[in-house]
């Protein structure tokens, strides 16, 4: 039996009867595959991609489903086959001895003991011909679509999409396959491939119809979308436009579809159907560690504000519960505006209290501000607001001290990690540079801040991964005492040296501690799975804060190592449980405890 087969057609719809298999039947079926000289890889795709060798499973218990089974994986061992190279196949399928092929589906037998699966895979098939034309420029074929190359069904699909993919990426979108012609010379063992491609009309982006039952305005989805109407058609283009739309958080599914026909001028016009999200989101957030407490969070959204894609948060945070220190917290409130400056743009309002209570300083401050945000690409986002800001704090240099300040934030994100919550590869770089322009009597300074981490999965399957943390910041300007506290520095805690108190490492005045005007974190992790869902961690931080703007080798310093468990929460990531003691510096001594979700960094 050949690998093109002939075999009986099945008639649809007969009236028959079948005898069913008994359960001691079906435990009793024997199944094997015999594969000679096929590659370990090839073997488990046959035995995988086989419905009868797989009948049990998929709870085929009748000789009629098995015999249908049989029949059905003469096509899809072939198929398996030609994806491998090997254009001249031979495969038998015997139940009971007998050729699967052979046996009348009318007359089946009363019971299956044996399902025996022989294949042989004749030699393997290279290139003689491999041609597909025209090419737009720039097009690149698989290496292996070339002549003396290794054949395969798969290189051929892939030469022909990038080929058409070529095209449509030029401002064709209507390119496609045309004739094409295989041919398999089995006493050369060479394949030849010769494909036409239809490039069709070069066309332009027509106009954008909004389908779908949504509430946003028309008007501010046009906006946002920033659809090129006029500009020669790109696919990237299209996939920008959703990109946009989808990221105002409003629409639970954006759907760009092109039309079947361009329009008499040479444009192509494109359908978005939309759904929208509930228009609100309630969240909260639990962590809990062994001095700071228990901290709370909630967070209220609301959607679509004004019917303009607009979203509006609204979060508290209760801290220190059960802390060391006294309990403290923030409200906050942000309304963005993603149809205000442009499709790439949006504008955004703040407003925001807090009260923090320190071990080294206690500081209210009520700030307000207005800015603008700019989403370069799904991986990189920068953005600048406008604030006043009103404080008053106790600290190493004194109570009740008003700090007044002009603020203009700038703040630039790149994050190239391959999960958010649970990274095995790549980078993650924020920087943010605020100048601090003093009011009614305030001195003004700048504050620079930085956070660099990478990923390495060293076992390239996740089960190892080593992760890298550096922080670094500095204060510009006056002298320590005439600096907010909260824009100078602290070390300890979870965000920086884990084993240490929080904020615990600072600048000693006197029998008390003030912020530093530098900063520098290094923290270092090595992640191995142990189970699907349980991970184990060991980890190091070390911090320095300096006196002046740079820190120096006299700069005071601490560290911290430990231990910690993961459990996956899947798309949540993983509950995180670290134990950590000092190393080194004279902030703190014995077990410090976090949990959490998400990793440490």
């Amino acid at each position: 039996m050949t690998g093109l087969g002939k075999w009986k057609a099945v008639k649809r719809g007969c009236m028959m009867a079948c005898v069913m298999l008994s359960p001691s039947m079906l435990w009793a079926l024997e199944t094997g595959l015999s594969a000679p000289g096929a590659s370990e890889e090839l073997r488990e795709k046959l035995e995988e991609g086989s419905s009868v060798l797989n009948a049990e499973a998929r709870g085929l218990d009748t000789p009629l489903e098995l015999l249908s089974a049989a029949l059905a994986d003469y096509r899809t061992l072939v198929q398996i086959l030609y994806d491998a190279g090997y254009f001249s196949p031979v495969v038998n399928i015997r139940l009971d001895g007998q050729e699967a092929a052979d046996i009348d589906p009318l007359n089946t037998p009363g019971a299956v003991q044996s399902v025996n699966i022989s294949v042989k895979t004749g030699p393997s098939f290279t290139f003689g011909a491999a041609e597909i034309a025209p090419l737009a420029r720039g097009t690149e074929l698989p290496e292996n679509f070339a002549p003396g190359r290794p054949a395969s069904t798969g290189t051929i699909q892939q030469a022909a999409t990038a080929a058409v993919q070529g095209w449509r990426d030029v401002g064709h979108p209507k390119a496609a396959i045309g004739d094409q012609k295989i041919t398999a010379r089995h006493t050369q063992a060479r394949l030849d491939a010769q494909i036409d491609v239809a490039q069709g009309q070069r066309l332009t982006f027509g106009t954008l119809h909004i389908k779908g039952d949504t509430r946003v305005r028309p008007e501010s989805i046009y906006r946002i979308a920033g659809f090129p109407t006029g500009e020669i058609y790109s696919p990237a283009q299209v996939q920008q436009v959703g990109t946009r739309l989808r990221r105002t958080g409003t629409f639970s599914s954006v759907r760009i579809t092109e039309y079947e026909t361009a329009n008499p001028d040479g444009s192509l016009d494109f359908d978005a159907t939309f759904e929208d999200m509930p228009p609100r989101r309630l969240s909260f957030g639990v962590e809990l560690s062994s001095n700071q407490g228990l901290d709370l969070s909630l967070a209220w959204y609301h959607r679509n504000v004004f019917r303009r894609a607009a979203r509006f948060k609204f979060e508290a945070a209760l801290r220190n519960i059960g802390g060391d220190e006294d309990i403290d917290g923030r409200i906050g409130m942000r309304l963005d505006m993603p149809d205000r400056l442009g499709p790439d743009d949006s504008m955004f309002y703040l407003a925001q209290w807090e009260r923090r209570n320190r071990e080294h300083y206690d500081i209210s401050t009520l700030l307000l501000g207005v800015g603008a945000r700019r989403v370069f690409s799904p991986a990189l986002f920068a953005e600048a607001y406008v604030a006043v800001s009103d404080a008053k704090a106790d600290d190493a240099f004194g109570d009740d001290r008003p700090f007044r300040y002009l603020l203009v934030p700038f703040r630039a994100e790149w994050d190239r990690r391959d999960n958010k919550v649970n990274p095995t590869r790549g980078f993650f770089l924020d920087g943010r540079f605020t100048p601090l322009i003093g009011i009614s009597g305030t001195e003004t300074a700048a504050q620079l801040y930085g956070d660099g981490r990478t990923y390495f999965d060293v076992a390239s399957n996740g089960n190892l991964v080593l992760a890298g943390r550096v922080q670094v910041g500095s204060v510009g300007g006056p002298a320590l005492n005439k600096v907010s506290p909260e824009y100078l520095f602290f070390s300890g805690g979870a965000g920086t040296v884990r084993g240490q108190p929080y904020e615990s490492l600072g600048i000693p005045v006197g029998d008390e501690v003030a912020g530093g005007k530098s900063f520098l974190g290094l923290s270092a992790e090595v992640r191995g799975r142990v189970t699907e869902s349980i991970s184990l961690v060991g980890f190091y931080d070390y911090g320095m804060v300096g006196a002046d703007a740079i820190v120096t080798g006299d700069s005071e310093s601490h560290s911290g190592a430990g231990i910690g468990v993961r459990y996956d929460l899947g798309g949540f990531g993983p509950l995180r449980v670290d134990l950590a003691v000092p190393v080194s510096g004279d902030t703190g001594d014995g077990l410090q405890f976090y949990i959490g979700i998400g990793q440490a960094f």
